[in-house]
């Protein structure tokens, strides 16, 4: 059974409109389900190698096979045509600019390469002619099935949380991390040194969610410190890590963190691309929790508040908050404990922070069955219902 996915309304929305789309998101986590479900007059897949070298030899082949259609379906004004993967043949997007001008196509281009989209020299992004979506893995609103033990060490790719067995789960994720990471997106690097890359690949996901360090992952490596920069850019523009930046201004403190944080976008990927196994200890694991809290918290703005962004406040010489949503200047402050017992001191910190930036309430994510009124300001909620206490104090 499909699960249903929280973005599909925007796509119809945006599709009812007669906008054109385009869908980005990592591999796997269901762009091209969501293609299969769309009522469209031409399907490409440029995931096929015959296929491809077909448009890329002439891309003007799609501009002659739209206009050789017969009328599109469902009394649309123009044909709905679907591009999956683009990134493979980018000039396609120019013929896709001038059949959206003359209003002779309806498109919906998929992605999973922000990279080649973005930093190709005569790329064509298509600005104010398309609705840029993202697809991410699954989220709790879209799946409530499974323990968060499960979530923590095994993600929310949906064809993974589908699966029973747990040995299929690990098989499955070996071969995502072994043909998806370890080749495609080094690759995109065009890196020289594959072992280098290979060994990055595996810091990446063991310092997934922690303070970011290029110099100590470079002399671990014995590459620059400039290249391990680039290689963590290459993993965010290739949709797989998510940077999360911190709060930098404070009245009253002067050391506050500036380095950025980078989430690994699945845990199950994180996992198998750190070389762990599933017997972590307590402390990793209240470590994952933090980073799914924090997944969760992006992909909830993607779709509910796209102007909302992801941030973490950090004094190294005193408080620290693991996550703050800013929103239209105002701050939701998060604090997250994997206990099922919260207590008012686990929100000292919490108060630090909503005291220094005049923030009306704060948020205690925990594995408590039912909430807990910490505080007059701080309210601890089960990990479930996050999105319905950001939605309350937004």
């Amino acid at each position: 059974m499909r699960l249903r996915r929280s973005i599909e309304p925007e796509i119809t929305r945006h599709l009812d409109r007669g906008k054109s789309i385009l869908l980005l998101g990592p591999r796997q986590t269901g762009k091209t389900t969501l293609l299969g479900d769309l009522e469209t007059d031409l399907e490409i897949s440029l995931v096929s190698p015959g296929i491809r070298q077909r448009y890329e030899r002439d891309a003007s082949l799609l501009a002659g096979e739209i206009r050789a259609l017969r009328r599109p379906r469902r009394g649309r004004k123009a044909p709905l045509v679907t591009v999956d993967e683009v990134q493979k043949v980018p000039a396609l997007m120019d013929v896709g600019q001038e059949m959206i001008d003359r209003a002779e196509a309806q498109f919906v281009f998929t992605g999973s390469s922000a990279r080649k989209l973005r930093r190709g020299r005569d790329i064509n992004l298509l600005p104010g002619r398309v609705v840029s979506l993202r697809l991410d893995p699954l989220t709790i609103e879209e799946d409530r099935t499974g323990s968060i033990r499960e979530a923590l060490l095994f993600g929310a790719l949906p064809g993974i949380r589908t699966l029973n067995k747990v040995e299929d789960k690990e098989t499955d994720l070996v071969s995502y991390v072994e043909t998806y990471l370890e080749e495609e997106v080094r690759q995109e690097a065009l890196v020289r040194n594959i072992g280098a890359f290979g060994r990055f690949l595996e810091l990446a996901g063991q310092e997934s969610g922690r303070i970011t360090n290029y110099s100590r992952v470079s002399q671990d490596i014995g590459v620059s410190s400039v290249t391990i920069q680039a290689y963590y850019e290459v993993l965010a523009d290739c949709l797989v890590a998510e940077r999360v930046d911190p709060i930098t201004r404070s009245a009253s403190r002067k050391k506050l963190t500036k380095a950025c944080r980078y989430l690994l976008f699945d845990l199950g990927v994180r996992r198998l691309a750190a070389r762990e196994g599933t017997r972590l200890h307590p402390v990793r694991m209240g470590e994952l929790f933090e980073q799914f809290v924090g997944l969760e918290i992006i992909r909830f703005c993607r779709i509910h508040i796209p102007p909302a962004r992801l941030r973490f406040w950090r004094d190294p010489d005193g408080p620290e908050v693991d996550w703050v949503l800013e929103h239209e200047g105002r701050f939701i402050p998060i604090e997250v404990k994997r206990t099922n017992r919260p207590a008012e001191r686990d929100t000292t910190h919490l108060k630090v922070f909503m005291e220094e930036y005049k923030a009306a309430k704060g948020i205690l994510v925990c594995t408590s069955p039912t909430a807990i009124r910490l505080s007059k300001t701080v309210l601890a909620v089960p990990w479930q219902d996050l999105p319905a206490a950001i939605l309350e104090e937004l």
